[in-house]
């Protein structure tokens, strides 16, 4: 800051989500200097509403966006490779069913899904007898066959997090619950207000602005700079339901519908399995989206025409919804709107970069891509690097000092709880998964269970809840028990009471 409450720099990217957050590393990891505000938490909508999926789109085949699937499905792999705590692999498995496609289309589509793209981590598609395989158990008697084929889960929220926090170790200034109020040319620089939840403002003179306000970069756009947009947004809506675990198996599930439409049933949290999504044409507040009650329904019909046991409204735990903001490609089906993203570069005195698009698999080709537009216009020449590098947590070496592979975890999880064996090995396992290398910030010098700290909620110790106000930007319980973990879903519906609490405390 060049003085109290203001900031000079050369990129100002308005937007925490995957896209800004991702825009903010890649261009903090080349020498910018940045500052990243989000209104909100990070990750507080759509990046946190995905289907939670690292995949190449197998559906999008049918679109014919060759093109799209590809660059999903090459990312798969690197993505796989650098943070392989909140990623990993997982075989999916899609039934033939009788009326719907056909199963050598299904064998055509993963045929051409498998060999897109280099696969090094992931096995190969193969057709499979639902009678006699695992996955066919909980299955309804009537299909028999199936294919089964390989794609990557990921933490979403988390995923958000730590691109904020390794832009932060590169000099970023990360700012939550920070608006941006205004931002007007002047010159040969961009002169914005900031304004934080506490009425706090802050100015910021940028070189430049990266709109990825999301689901608000069409608005945001249009309230700095007055006029016909190139490209606009336009909102599609996807909701999940969350039931209690309806198989034992680590299978997941893709059912086609006969309205053309696909949707997942995933094995999620231990103890749950997740169900989405849809698509529907939105066109309310992006900040207040719920499922509604049509939604649920047409998510309970669909697994319920594939699993034994009927699933209903009254089995439902935990809900959400979010919007996808999507390029404007004029499609008349909703499904049908591309997940491919575009950039509309403003040169017109001081740049401004706006992202329209995009998917959770691809934010970092799109960071990339993004940073590799605004470099040359700040005279930047430093290359790009995100491609053979970790995300924070994720160096987890395989037996080879540079074999970053998502293979090697479950050693990797073996070895700390044998080191932290004083701690619940399933309490190590959950923070392996989430924290990755850096789970000795949290434990390191602390040799019992009473070091922790006090147990807030059952299973959220004073350590891990202080970690995520020091290091990740969390301030209140939604934060920490449905962003930075999914405890919510494990607790009683009144646990975020006493973490608020204890955050009232704890700031004190």
């Amino acid at each position: 800051m060049d003085k109290a409450g203001s900031i000079a720099c050369d990129l100002l990217v308005v937007g925490g989500g995957v896209n800004g957050a991702g825009i903010a590393r890649d261009a903090a990891g080349r020498g910018m200097s940045v500052v990243l505000c989000e209104k909100d938490d990070l990750a507080s909508h759509t990046s946190s509403a995905a289907t939670k999926l690292i995949h190449g789109g197998l559906r999008y085949l049918e679109q014919y966006e060759f093109g799209l699937v590809r660059k999903a499905l090459i990312e798969r792999e690197v993505l796989l490779r650098a943070a392989p705590h909140i990623m990993w692999p997982m075989r999916f498995v899609t039934p033939v069913d009788k009326g719907q496609r056909p199963a050598w289309m299904i064998r055509a589509g993963l045929f051409l899904y498998d060999h897109l793209a280099r696969r090094e981590l992931l096995p190969g598609s193969e057709g499979i007898d639902l009678r006699r395989h695992a996955a066919g158990a909980p299955l309804k008697s009537t299909f028999t066959r199936g294919f089964v084929y390989s794609d990557g889960w990921v933490d979403d929220a988390r995923l958000v997090v730590l691109n904020a926090i390794d832009a932060a170790a590169k000099g970023a200034c990360v700012f939550t619950r920070t608006a941006c109020e205004s931002a007007r040319r002047e010159g040969e620089r961009w002169e914005a207000q900031l304004r934080r939840a506490d009425g706090q403002a802050i100015d910021v003179s940028a070189r430049c602005i990266v709109n990825a306000a999301g689901p608000w970069a069409s608005r945001f756009l249009q309230g700095t700079n007055p006029g016909p947009a190139d490209k606009s947004v336009r909102l599609i809506k996807g909701s999940h339901i969350v039931v209690r675990r309806l198989f034992e198996h680590p299978y997941a599930y893709i059912f086609q519908h006969p309205d053309g439409r696909v949707v997942f049933a995933i094995p999620y949290e231990q103890d749950f399995t997740l169900i989405g999504t849809t698509d529907l044409e939105y066109h309310g507040d992006a900040g207040k989206v719920e499922i509604d009650q049509a939604e649920i329904d047409y998510l309970c019909a669909l697994s319920s025409r594939y699993f034994t046991k009927p699933i209903t409204p009254a089995d439902v735990v935990w809900s959400y919804s979010g919007v996808r903001p999507l390029l404007d490609d004029e499609s008349s089906d909703a499904s049908d709107v591309t997940r491919d993203y575009t950039f509309e570069l403003d040169t017109q005195g001081a740049p401004m970069l706006s992202i329209f698009g995009g998917k959770i698999t691809t934010f970092r080709k799109l960071a990339e891509q993004a940073v590799d537009l605004i470099a040359p216009v700040l005279g930047n020449t430093h290359g790009a690097w995100t491609v053979n590098a970790c995300l924070p947590g994720g160096d987890v070496h395989g037996p080879l000092p540079d074999n970053r592979s998502v293979l090697e975890f479950d050693g990797f999880v073996a070895n700390l709880q044998k080191q932290y064996a004083w701690l619940p090995a399933a309490l190590v396992a959950r923070y392996a998964r989430a924290y990755g290398t850096r789970i000795h910030l949290i434990i390191e010098q602390r040799t019992s269970i009473g070091a922790m700290g006090a147990e807030i909620v059952p299973g959220l110790y004073e350590a891990e809840a202080a970690y995520w106000i020091d290091h990740e930007w969390a301030t209140t319980a939604t934060d920490m028990l449905w962003r930075r973990s999914k405890l919510g879903l494990h607790l009683p519906a009144d646990a975020g009471i006493a973490v608020d609490a204890w955050i009232t405390e704890f700031r004190k």
